[in-house]
């Protein structure tokens, strides 16, 4: 979603700069989905017509209805009928109008489909250039005039070639920035989010239940036998381990709308929701524990649920929720329960889970390290 939304934001800031810049009053950024044989209208700029959104849903069309593109697309050179060349190595933009072939190009460059948009919309010229991308067709950048305008001319399609050029370096940024923050929230042995994503949509989650009251839910799952299995088979079993239940933990998780599944680091996990009620992630949190208990590897999991649609009181911080949740699965995995230990149904706010991650931890006795760490901001202790 996020890598949709700033490829959206960048190809409307090129549309809009290039309309702008070449005294146009519409223009588009299509994208060559090469799997459809299609273009596909990312973005309408400007002055639009009857059924042209500012973000298509879905706008495309057949690059066979285009014989130009097509040369290109599969060819990456300039239209065959183009005698304009091409600027700095980038295939040079062409010029279409209402009448037929722009003034400058070679005899037969009339492409009847795009001379039949131009007069059903109503616009009178367009130029058209070429994005390329890391050395392959991209899309284009699309900039029309209404009827009556001067035509677009040699200098225009240049400095559409130039846009375009700086169109595909926008594009270029805006991945390699995504791909940055995908490593960045990701992990890299199951492809779930990290813990980095957790506390991020954790904190914005635990904002909105205290703006709107809307209910939020954590699972948290420790997963039995991973030791057994390194130290028996090896760690690259192990890891087979951890993707194969990271596989079934992201299918359980799709059950509830928005659901972000994470691997937390190790052998833990977790699923966290925003809007479905505590019964339908009690439900999920049930079958992931039977799921998990049918892979032929490991020991199942032990799963601890907390949902401010129970009775645990407030939640006004993200650390109590991950709190609760992680001491629930604290005494599923103590009981070596088959089944998720949830938080609150064990009598409210007496509900010995609840209790547990409310008070601060004791030492244990002979000065040894204590099982339950409770996993808030880093350098936070368990209590507050």
């Amino acid at each position: 979603m996020a890598a949709t939304q700033a490829l959206s934001e960048a190809v409307e800031v090129a549309a809009e700069g290039a309309r702008i810049a070449l005294g146009g009053t519409f223009a588009a950024v299509s994208v060559w989905e090469r799997e459809r044989g299609r273009l596909r209208v990312l973005v309408n700029a400007g002055e639009r017509v009857a059924g042209e959104e500012r973000f298509p849903v879905d706008e495309s069309y057949p690059v066979n209805d285009y014989p130009e593109i097509t040369e290109f697309l599969h060819g990456m050179g300039a239209p065959p009928s183009d005698t304009w060349g091409s600027v700095g190595g980038q295939p040079q933009a062409w010029v279409e109008t209402a009448e037929g072939a722009a003034e400058g190009a070679a005899e037969g460059a009339y492409r009847h489909q795009r001379v039949a948009d131009l007069r059903r919309r109503g616009r009178g010229c367009c130029v058209v250039a070429p994005i390329v991308l890391h050395g392959r067709a991209w899309g284009e950048l699309y900039v029309a005039r209404r009827v009556g305008a001067p035509v677009f001319g040699r200098t225009d399609a240049d400095f559409a070639t130039v846009l375009a050029a700086v169109t595909a370096s926008g594009i270029a940024q805006t991945e390699r920035l995504e791909e940055v923050r995908r490593l960045a929230f990701t992990d890299p042995l199951t492809g779930l989010a990290n813990r980095r994503a957790v506390d991020a949509r954790l904190d914005e989650a635990v904002e909105s239940h205290l703006a709107s009251g809307v209910v939020v839910s954590l699972v948290v799952c420790d997963l039995n036998g991973l030791k057994a299995v390194n130290d028996t088979l090896g760690h690259a079993v192990g890891d087979r381990l951890l993707e194969r239940f990271g596989s079934v933990l992201s299918v359980c998780g799709a059950q509830l709308p928005g659901a972000l599944a994470a691997r937390l680091g190790g052998d833990e996990f977790c699923l966290l929701t925003v809007g479905p009620t505590a019964d339908e992630v009690v439900r999920v949190a049930d079958e992931l524990c039977r799921r998990a208990g049918e892979l032929e590897l490991g020991e199942g999991v032990a799963c601890g649920v907390a949902s401010t649609g129970d009775p645990i009181g407030d939640v006004r911080s993200a650390r109590r929720l991950f709190r609760l949740a992680d001491a629930a699965q604290y005494r599923a995995k103590a009981a070596r329960s088959a089944k998720p230990v949830v938080a609150g149904r064990g009598g409210g706010l007496e509900d010995p889970v609840v209790r547990l991650a409310d008070r601060p931890p004791e030492p244990p006795a002979g000065g040894g390290v204590e099982r339950r760490r409770f996993r808030g901001r880093q350098g936070e202790g368990a209590g507050g």
